[in-house]
């Protein structure tokens, strides 16, 4: 059935005569007179009965305007949805980001958008690079702010800045009252690490085969705030971005050290999908990502100039 063909039976139905409708249509009356009774062909039944001059609703016309009105209601709504979705200044922007980016580079990433797009809704959702990765690819979102290019050919990815990884040791270690190291230093330590899947666990173990050893690990997590704790604790070391905000412990904090014989650090970017068009919310959150996120490095992070 043609859409427009039952919004002409809907204002028929509800009292305009076929000429007004007509009219309203920019069609001869007869055209739409053979429109509606292709509809009453396709269902099966007449639907409006002569009465005079005008037309009025046979019992099956009624039960099916009823449930034609519920549908059409439920039609518009949703096309006020999808226009309020994809509106820039009105939309709602699927981000998905690692959970270490949370507590510093997201907020003002967001708030800073939201001075210029004051009526924009967010959906955050926080993994690992694994997850974020699958959110992206199976449109559960339509940005993601991870570590490293994740090197998938559905996959546009732009550096925003290099963050430095840091040797994460507990206060009274022997390394303690040392600003700098060389991670060769900690080989027979324990380690905790992020469990398998996630990026910081894979450079871990990349760079401390560049230092030549395998880490020994001695506890697995999934967030780096724990992992940050247990090393306060005294439980083992690890390689950490730089902490960004005090932690309420009620042990002495972990002391984090320069790392000097490999290369401790990551890229931090924007991934988006390059076969898909972002809609207009999440298109101007992109843009504004590429534009300022750089500025938001700490002053001891490396930081990639973005041609947006």
């Amino acid at each position: 059935m043609d859409l427009q063909i039952l919004r002409w039976f809907q204002d028929v139905a509800e009292g305009a005569t076929v000429t007004e409708t007509a009219q309203r249509a920019h069609l001869t009356q007869s055209a739409l007179s053979r429109a509606l009774a292709r509809l009453e062909h396709e269902v099966g039944t007449p639907l409006f009965t002569r009465v005079g001059r005008t037309l009025a609703l046979t019992p099956a016309g009624r039960v099916f305007k009823a449930t034609l009105d519920r549908t059409l209601d439920q039609y518009d709504l949703g096309l006020r949805a999808v226009a309020e979705l994809v509106d820039p200044e009105r939309g709602v922007v699927p981000v998905a980001f690692l959970h270490t980016l949370g507590t510093w580079l997201v907020p003002p990433l967001i708030s800073g958008f939201r001075e210029t797009h004051p009526a924009v809704r967010f959906e955050l959702r926080q993994h690992g690079e694994e997850p974020i990765l699958r959110n992206l690819l199976d449109g559960v979102v339509d940005l993601v702010l991870t570590s490293g290019d994740p090197g998938h050919p559905r996959v546009r990815w732009q550096r925003l800045l290099v963050e430095p990884l840091r040797l994460a040791v507990p206060a009274n270690h022997r390394l303690g009252r040392r600003k700098r190291v060389r991670l060769a230093e900690v080989a027979d330590e324990p380690f905790i690490l992020l469990r398998a899947g996630y990026g910081l666990r894979t450079l871990t173990e990349e760079l401390c085969a560049r230092a030549g050893f395998s880490p020994r690990v001695a506890f697995e997590g999934e967030e780096v705030e724990t992992l940050r704790s247990l090393i306060a604790a005294g439980l083992g070391v690890a390689l950490l971005p730089p902490p960004h905000a005090v932690l309420s412990t009620t042990v002495k904090p972990a002391h984090h050290l320069a790392v000097t014989d490999v290369p401790a650090a990551r890229d931090i970017g924007l991934a988006w999908l390059a076969d898909r068009q972002l809609p207009g919310a999440s298109q101007a959150f992109h843009d504004h990502v590429l534009r300022h996120g750089p500025e938001l490095a700490p002053a001891t992070y490396g930081r990639w100039t973005s041609n947006v």
